[in-house]
């Protein structure tokens, strides 16, 4: 069967996370996908010991979730062989992602303006910390700082007083990445109605003002968006709060339209007390009446004096809008996470056998296949020039000048 994007070349000049998820999106929808690596690599496959697994290239969990169904070339693009190479491998592309900075590109005759010219028809697509316009952009930029930290998630997800929660890897790139692949798609359909290429530039500061719009327009007003990071009795919605079980499980309710839902949710929990005392709503009188710290409390023993599973039990039958808040362990296990083809079991080249995240998303006509294995570095790459014309005696040339690199397994410490 015929993917939606085979046919499609896509080059991926890029390293760690944002730029190769846009990158392995455009891979399991068919598209050629080719990464171009330095001899030692990306970045990432040495993160073995920030994420607490083995240091092994044979079992890479990270590096598979982002570069499987891909081929991988390691050309040395400071040699003329290796930028000559490059430049071939380019002219059969519709597609280049890079994560490089700007000076960089510019320094290796790559930038968008060197070679747009040459390639009237490639779709040019750069993922930064900051754009490429304004005064920090060509600060360097990961989604540690420019997606969690500058675009506020540090600041508001923690309690008034307390330390922010540490920052998750890849929350910022990964979303990021969606938001690229979606970009050059509409550059691309571009293309083909008109014939010509484009500069695409997605950024991660930019993508997080996007995710924070509802509270950063709420700011422009006095009240409840000023005052973050909040105490449990700053929540002027109750019932957009998450409170702890009997057995020390935490549990989100969510019930945005508190008037429309309050009747409901107290009915839910056998509380109709609740409704008939009058003093919880609606929920500016609520407010305005000083009762808030009172509602949170009883919501808050209410909760204390309840298991999980009976809360479950509850809030299922009455349909309120919940969720345990799982931990990875459980949403690795998770039969929903399952029935929605989330995972898929890899055989890493070790023999063993990990699960590993897809790219999300649901196609009726298109079944969900097994993905092929992340590529080692440069392991493709004498069949990719060969593709391009190159004979054997080249390859082996390239081989031995540097230009050209394919990792084997004895190399591994």
């Amino acid at each position: 069967m015929e993917l939606a994007l085979t046919g499609v070349r896509v080059i991926q000049l890029a390293n760690f996370v944002a730029a190769p998820a846009a990158a392995r999106y455009f891979a399991d929808h068919g598209a050629d996908v080719i990464i171009i690596e330095s001899a030692q690599g990306d970045p990432l496959r040495y993160t073995a010991v920030n994420e607490g697994r083995p240091q092994d290239m044979l079992e890479n969990t990270t590096w598979e979730y982002l570069n499987g169904n891909k081929r991988c070339i390691s050309l040395n693009l400071k040699t003329p062989e290796g930028k000559e190479a490059f430049f071939k491998l380019l002219a059969t592309a519709d597609i280049l992602i890079t994560n490089w900075r700007e000076q960089a590109l510019i320094r290796a005759g790559i930038d968008y303006n060197a070679i747009k010219d040459r390639f009237p028809k490639l779709i040019y697509a750069m993922c930064t910390g900051y754009g490429i316009k304004g005064p920090d952009k060509d600060l360097p930029g990961y989604d540690f700082t420019a997606f969690l930290s500058r675009g506020g998630y540090l600041h508001v997800f923690r309690r008034a007083g307390g330390p922010p929660a540490p920052a998750i890897p890849g929350i910022g790139d990964n979303n990021v990445g969606l938001v690229l692949a979606l970009n050059i798609l509409t550059a691309y359909l571009r293309r083909l109605k008109t014939g010509v290429g484009d500069l695409v530039v997605s950024s991660l500061y930019e993508n997080a003002i996007w995710n924070q719009s509802i509270m950063l327009m709420a700011s422009q007003y006095d009240g409840y968006a000023r005052t973050f990071p909040i105490g449990m009795y700053d929540n002027t919605n109750p019932l957009n709060g998450a409170y702890t079980t009997a057995d020390d499980r935490i549990v989100q309710i969510a019930m945005p339209d508190y008037d429309q839902r309050f009747k409901q949710f107290c009915e839910a929990i056998g509380r109709t007390d609740l409704i008939e005392c009058g003093k919880y709503w609606p929920q500016a009188d609520m407010v305005n009446n000083g009762f808030l710290h009172e509602f949170t409390d009883i919501l808050i023993n209410f909760f204390r004096s309840k298991t999980w599973p009976e809360l479950r039990k509850m809030l299922v039958e009455g349909d309120i809008p919940h969720s345990l808040a799982y931990n990875w362990q459980e949403m690795l296990e998770d039969p929903q996470a399952e029935a929605m083809g989330c995972y898929y079991d890899l055989k890493c080249r070790n023999g063993n056998v990990r699960r590993i995240t897809r790219t999300p998303g649901y196609f009726e006509s298109i079944p969900k296949s097994m993905p092929k294995a992340a590529p080692l570095i440069g392991e493709d790459g004498p069949d990719i020039l060969r593709e391009l014309g190159y004979s054997d005696e080249q390859i082996n040339a390239m081989l031995e000048s540097g230009a050209l690199y394919v990792w084997k397994a004895e190399t591994q410490a």
